[in-house]
């Protein structure tokens, strides 16, 4: 079987053979331009050359992706049923309140988003995080994907063998209708509501979700938290219409630095009157001291053999930043084996890997962090060494440059995959990479389309 750098160097030949394809680069370039892969007001850097995946690949990211669904799935229940088990966690008594609010359907963890580090030699996988329904980046792939889908390069590369994106939008509606099928109050025709506090949300992506239900005669429309309103009985949007199924996109945090001014979705949640599809609980699964009580031995008292193996080969070690838990000095003196993160923020928000700083950096950010120091508790995490692969990067100034003067040679990024799961189900990847230790928008990181090759 070819492996993921054999498709991505016939890639590249087949864009040498028609001169760097600048033609279709402009026109990708273009199309991103002017495309709705928007996000906090700008569009999004993106590759031309797309993450090119295998079927072994596939197998490996499917099987990681769901078992991980399956052993989160047991710690929230464990959570929602045992108050003792509870204490395994570090939680503000308004998050422990959110979390027990009631759910009255089914699904435990029905969106996620699984970040991971992915051995494409040996196939091993590493996570970096866990992420729930605050998650995008569905219409930036979707954007990408259709930017050089049109390509020369693309179109012949697909000539040579099976080509297929990932679908993610349609696969959601349907993920979400069956959920609320299993809702306990649920009502005939209902009407959705994709919620957040709209400054922090990807409101482009929202809105394209929102013609996806349109588009199957479920009424949906885009919500702020704080213009939600509840009289006891019905929840309302801003323009007054009943909200019978919330897809709650706001994270957990969110709600607790706008408390008040989010009370009446927390009541509407609490009188059973709203399906809010992920309910709060996913907080346990977005929180990063999840990977710290997944070895907890009250953790694995309920987890069989094969799901603690799994913990172990797939889960950096991590620790609270603080003297009681790890060996300051240690983590002080060796920066390039860690990276601090905080417990509970988001879009890679004060993460730092110690080796994209120097030591007097990180010695100055550990003492900063440490012990609770910032007022949060803080995390650090075993550093995994990111897979590198070849790419382009962006083509930011290509309809400036003459065509020969448009580099097309290959160059070395690191790769972060996050795999998409809808109820369980894996349903695709957003390939972000990078070429800093630390793969993010604000580290020079893109987003790349992710093809599946050969896949039955």
């Amino acid at each position: 079987m070819p492996t993921n750098a054999d498709y991505t160097r016939e890639y590249f030949d087949i864009m040498e053979s028609l001169g760097g394809d600048v033609e279709s680069r402009r026109s990708a370039y273009d199309y991103m331009r002017n495309s709705t892969a928007i996000v906090h007001h700008q569009v999004v850097a993106s590759s031309f050359v797309p993450r090119l995946f295998n079927a072994e690949t596939y197998t490996v990211m499917k099987k990681t992706a769901e078992t991980a669904h399956g052993i989160l799935c047991k710690v929230i229940q464990h959570y929602l049923n045992d108050p003792a088990y509870r204490r395994a966690f570090d939680f503000d008594p308004r998050l422990e309140e959110l979390i027990l609010l009631p759910r009255g359907y089914d699904s435990l963890l029905p969106f996620a988003r699984v970040d991971t580090f992915l051995d494409e030699d040996d196939y091993r996988v590493r996570f970096c995080e866990f992420n729930g329904d605050g998650s995008s980046g569905m219409n930036e792939n979707r954007e990408i994907t259709l930017s050089v889908a049109r390509s020369r390069t693309f179109e012949e590369f697909s000539k040579r063998h099976r080509v297929e994106g990932c679908e993610l939008f349609e696969s959601w509606v349907d993920a979400f209708m069956d959920i609320y099928a299993t809702y306990t109050r649920r009502v005939d025709n209902p009407r959705i509501a994709i919620v957040d506090y709209l400054e922090n949300g990807v409101v482009d992506e929202f809105r394209l979700y929102a013609e996806a239900f349109e588009r199957r005669g479920v009424p949906c429309a885009v919500a702020d938290v704080r213009d939600l309103s509840f009289d006891g009985e019905v929840l309302r949007d801003s323009s007054g219409e009943r909200i019978d199924a919330v897809w709650r996109r706001c994270v957990t945090n969110d709600v607790i630095d706008h408390w008040d001014e989010s009370q009446q979705l927390v009541d509407a949640v609490r009188a059973e009157c709203v399906a809010l599809i992920g309910s709060f609980a996913g907080h346990i699964v977005h929180d990063k001291q999840i990977f710290s009580v997944l070895f907890d031995e009250r953790t694995t008292a309920f987890l069989d053999a094969d799901e603690i193996s799994f913990i172990e080969e797939t889960v950096p070690m991590t620790a609270f930043l603080d003297d009681e838990h790890v060996n300051l000095p240690q983590i002080r003196a060796n920066r390039c084996e860690w990276i601090i993160k905080p417990t509970d923020h988001y879009g890679a928000d004060e993460v730092y890997a110690g080796a994209a700083v120097s030591q007097e950096r990180w010695e100055e950010l550990v003492d900063r962090y440490a012990n609770g120091r910032a007022g949060y508790p803080f995390i650090v995490q075993r550093y995994i060494v990111p897979f590198k692969t070849e790419t382009l990067p962006p083509d930011t100034g290509i309809d400036k440059l003459p065509d020969d003067e448009v580099p097309w040679d290959p160059k070395s990024y690191n790769n972060l995959n996050g795999l998409y799961l809808y109820d369980g189900v894996f349903q695709g990847v957003f390939s972000r990479l990078g070429p800093l230790p630390t793969i993010s928008k604000d580290m020079q990181g893109m987003t790349a389309a992710t093809i599946w090759v050969d896949v039955d």
